[in-house]
């Protein structure tokens, strides 16, 4: 009885007990913080979804239906996630001002990010689809520019030109420019394909190989034009236009002062 009144008065009792009444607390809150958390996300998403469809049926049911699933003015919604919808409304081309062969990127963006996200999760619900990429892919800075170059010039450059300013295709289509815009929407663009450009999923182009694509581009952008005017940054044939017509136009004026002078 003795020994055992001593190990309770020992100093190390308290800090042991100490020590265990806190690992005992950690576990009882590591049990059940998360099931809390959850189910507070999960609330939290139904009722982004719940508030996305009231916007969805009153902004884009006209063209893409009450349920989403499509109709002759408009393609079904069930499936393409919340990344399509973030990259469609977020770079302005939805909702569509006009009928078009193609919708074109504008700055007019009708939508907050809060009601864009709000749609994207009611959409998300419709079927599985890609969603929004993790800001760490996006940012510009966490790839690979020189990787990211070769990407670029072997999947995109035949379409977007090798410096990202776009170019065209058939039927009156056009690969838009990427220079200005955000690498959240080049990833998705890569991820959900909209309109003529190609699907680059995962089993294509890995994660980090989307964000060393932007990288890329981005790096362009920062460096600028130290060779003087880009025109347009289209290859040779601005450049071509640009001798053939300021090039022949010196030469002429060039010949004819010397014909003035020589008589």
């Amino acid at each position: 009885m003795n020994s055992l009144a001593a190990r309770r008065r020992h100093p190390a009792a308290i800090a042991l007990l100490l020590l265990l009444g806190l690992l005992v607390t950690g576990a009882v809150y590591s049990a059940l913080a998360p099931q809390r958390v959850q189910a507070a996300a999960a609330a939290d998403a139904g009722q982004d979804a719940a508030q996305g469809k009231k916007l969805f049926q009153a902004n884009c049911a006209t063209c893409h239906g009450l349920n989403a699933t499509g109709t002759e003015d408009g393609p079904s919604l069930v499936g393409v996630g919340a990344a399509s919808v973030d990259f469609q409304m977020g770079t302005g081309r939805m909702p569509m001002a006009a009928p078009g062969v193609q919708a074109p990127r504008s700055d007019k963006i009708k939508f907050s990010n809060e009601q864009i996200a709000q749609i994207g999760a009611y959409v998300a619900t419709l079927g599985p689809g890609p969603s929004v990429p993790d800001s760490k892919y996006t940012d510009g800075t966490s790839g690979d520019a020189g990787r990211g170059g070769e990407i670029f010039r072997v999947n995109c450059a035949m379409c977007h030109n090798a410096a990202g300013a776009g170019g065209a295709l058939t039927r009156g289509k056009y690969a838009p420019t990427l220079q200005g815009v955000k690498g959240k929407h080049i990833y998705e663009a890569m991820e959900t394909g909209p309109q003529s450009m190609p699907v680059f999923n995962d089993s294509n182009l890995d994660p980090q190989a989307k964000a060393d694509v932007i990288t890329y581009l981005k790096s362009m952008e920062r460096e600028g034009n130290p060779g003087g005017y880009k025109l347009g940054g289209l290859g040779p044939v601005p450049e071509g236009l640009f001798a053939w017509t300021i090039g022949l136009a010196v030469m002429v004026g060039a010949a004819v002062w010397l014909g003035q002078k020589g008589a």
